[in-house]
């Protein structure tokens, strides 16, 4: 564990290098483990704020679930991740989703392209020194007014585990905690509409859902 952050911001290609190995060697475990239902809630009432025929980016969509499964069917979609492993199980989630490999820091996403960003247990993976950067690109991909539904940390954290969920697969995680969160989406654009605590159904302790409107 690590609460300082760091003097000169980390290599982002070798960091996704390693979270996308990461994710494809636990792929299937981790896409066994999750309980997206409390997740689905909230992107139900995201979508509720659409307007008909509204584009929506899941950036970090791993296997599909929660954003792309429930969503697909009802707007269009586009699913992000460094994954392939990940993309192939979205694919056979949410096959009328458009999917691509990418970089929450660097999207493969046109300005001002879609209504609405997902980015759940995604930022979270991104060196947190860069998290404003990634904040932007989505700030650069919304319409202005657009939404933003993305989950931090509740305090501040950054750690990694040499064998997630008895996979044998290595993760790291970092992230801010709450007012540092809330203040890098701020300053990149977005009004905060909403919070909710969430605990991790995966490993203990809680997580922050941050719902947001890109500033018109």
């Amino acid at each position: 564990m690590n609460d300082e952050s760091p003097s000169e911001p980390r290599d982002l290609d070798e960091w996704a290098s390693a979270v996308m190995s990461g994710y494809d060697g636990v792929a299937e475990a981790y896409d066994d483990d999750r309980d997206p239902a409390h997740e689905a809630t909230l992107v139900e009432s995201l979508a509720a704020d659409l307007p008909d025929g509204a584009r929506v980016l899941d950036a970090g969509c791993g296997g599909g679930r929660a954003v792309l499964e429930t969503l697909a069917g009802e707007f269009e979609t586009v699913g992000v991740d460094l994954s392939g492993e990940q993309l192939t199980l979205a694919r056979d989630r949410a096959p009328a989703a458009s999917l691509a490999r990418g970089d929450l820091t660097r999207l493969p996403v046109a300005d001002d392209a879609v209504d609405a960003v997902t980015a759940l247990h995604s930022v979270i993976h991104v060196p947190r020194e860069h998290h404003e950067r990634a904040f932007a690109e989505f700030a650069r991909v919304l319409r202005p007014g657009g939404r933003l539904l993305l989950t931090t940390g509740v305090g501040e954290w950054e750690g990694e585990n040499d064998d997630w969920l008895d996979s044998g697969a290595a993760m790291q995680w970092s992230f801010h905690g709450r007012e540092r969160s809330i203040e890098l989406l701020e300053s990149v654009g977005f009004d905060v509409t909403e919070e909710a605590v969430r605990d991790d159904e995966l490993g203990g302790g809680e997580w922050l859902f941050v719902r947001a409107r890109l500033r018109a």
